[in-house]
């Protein structure tokens, strides 16, 4: 049995979950419970899930081990999503643009729990997420470009569609030291590579395009795509072909 199995087994013999992921959330530490969020959402309840996500409200400060608690809620919320939800759809909306990355994270991989389920449907939720906030871009980034989601060819030529609307919005951002900026920015450092080893002869198309643009945040985001092992193993030959293009060509400021 995994470590999520056994989770899951402790967990469904508990009547109340707070004390035991508190104590076993890895938290404050340099790495949270992964396994144990993921085995609350597979064994928890809707009501659950909005009761460790509504403790949130009763926290006086932004104590890592609470937000634990929150954490385990909107993964929950994953498989219960449907594009009707709109009530379970906002409340992650609301925390995609939270300052506490660890529940920016969460709300990643609830999509992802969704996209497992129902990967089109989640596509349609998250392309309305592209003309959204930074942070709402980024979640989008993040949720789609996880490798387990990209085996429908129709479902990465989405994803490659939705992370070159995003990267074209950047052209237009004046303002840039803004730090929800740079965390978009850093999601799209590897989201990039993540969808284009899917789809390798779009993928390449497209970057190619932002590869050779004047913009100096988005040519070093596609620097640092093709520093991933996953593109050297798709094409080495053309990462570093494309490697000297961004480094050799000096970009506008």
């Amino acid at each position: 049995m995994s470590k999520i199995d056994d989770y899951a087994d402790v967990l469904k013999t508990l009547p109340v979950w707070e004390a035991y992921l508190l104590e076993n959330s890895g938290l404050p530490g340099p790495r949270g419970n992964l396994e144990l969020a993921y085995a609350a959402a597979e064994v928890g309840e809707e009501d659950r899930f909005k009761q460790l996500i509504a403790s949130d409200e009763r926290q006086t400060g932004h104590v890592a081990g609470d937000e634990y608690l929150v954490v385990c809620g909107l993964v929950g919320l994953g498989k219960w999503l449907t594009p009707q939800r709109s009530d379970l759809l906002a409340v992650l909306r609301h925390y995609a643009n939270d300052e506490r990355w660890r529940l920016r994270e969460a709300v990643a991989m609830a999509f992802q729990g969704w996209g497992k389920l129902d990967m089109a449907a989640t596509l349609d939720v998250l392309q309305g997420w592209v003309q959204g906030t930074f942070l709402e871009q980024r979640a989008a980034a993040a949720a789609l470009c996880e490798p387990v989601l990209l085996k429908n060819k129709t479902h990465v030529l989405r994803v490659l569609s939705i992370l070159d609307e995003i990267t074209a919005s950047m052209l237009t951002v004046k303002e840039r030291k803004n730090d929800n900026f740079q965390t978009l920015r850093q999601g799209l450092a590897y989201c990039w590579s993540v969808a284009a080893v899917a789809a390798p002869e779009e993928g390449k198309r497209l970057m190619e395009r932002w590869i050779n643009c004047d913009d100096a945040d988005i040519r070093w985001l596609m620097k640092e795509n093709l520093k991933k092992n996953r593109l050297v193993k798709m094409d080495a030959a053309w990462v570093e072909e494309n490697l000297q293009k961004v480094q050799t060509v000096k970009p506008q400021k």
